[in-house]
């Protein structure tokens, strides 16, 4: 952020001065110091002013920074909300992924947090398969981040004790299903997808075929020289 003087310090002691050597004689020393003491007295007052302002513009112009882009609606407000609560999610991730000092419960999370990052982008491209993920957003996913939320406390306690240790024990235990149920969750968005290639492949090489472009009419052959000269084969 670059950092810009105030410049009305200066204007105000270009406009004393020249005020001052209108209204009052300017031939005698003491003339000239009091002109000076004036003017350092508003070059120092204006400036202070300034520097009283100065922060306010800064702090508002930071808290312009920090505010986020808004999002552009999709038109559809439902995806819209499944964006929304996608990135909150996203967000909530990386936090508890900073708080917690687990290495393994720390790689489940960032593991969680692409395949959940790839699973809202996959729907905003297909609107159509929101109602897919409708359990994954309304249970799975903050219930998951609710276990995170309590483990992440226990882990903080700083004290040791059987309900916390059955805690953490209970919640480092289900990570890697949970991890492995949000891939099958992305897996089985591909499922329509899947199918809808493998009819397009069928019917591509059934086109193929009955057009002569696959099959042995590739490789059809001259008939065999009585000569036993070499022939070539496409």
């Amino acid at each position: 952020m670059t950092i810009h003087k105030p410049v009305a310090p200066f204007y105000a002691v270009a406009a004393v001065a020249l005020g001052y050597a209108l209204l009052f004689p300017l031939y005698q020393p003491m003339h000239f110091a009091l002109l000076a003491a004036i003017v350092l007295a508003v070059f120092f007052g204006v400036t202070l002013l300034c520097k009283g302002v100065a922060p306010k513009a800064a702090e508002t112009e930071k808290k312009a920074e920090a505010k986020p882009a808004q999002e552009k609606s999709t038109g559809n407000p439902q995806l819209d909300k499944m964006l929304k609560d996608g990135r909150l999610a996203i967000a909530e991730m990386r936090r508890l992924d900073d708080n917690i000092a687990d290495p393994g419960i720390s790689a489940d999370i960032v593991r969680l947090e692409q395949v959940s990052q790839k699973i809202f982008d996959f729907v905003k491209e297909n609107p159509d398969k929101l109602p897919q993920i409708r359990k994954f957003m309304d249970y799975y996913l903050p219930t998951t981040l609710k276990l995170l939320n309590s483990y992440d406390r226990a882990a903080s306690a700083g004290v040791t004790g059987e309900n916390i240790n059955s805690l953490l024990s209970k919640v480092e235990g289900m990570m890697r299903t949970i991890v492995a149920a949000f891939e099958k969750q992305l897996d089985s968005l591909f499922g329509s997808e899947n199918l809808d290639i493998s009819t397009d492949i069928t019917v591509l090489e059934t086109m193929m075929a009955r057009e002569g472009l696959v099959g042995d009419q590739l490789h059809a052959q001259t008939n065999p020289p009585d000569d036993g000269d070499i022939k070539l084969e496409l």
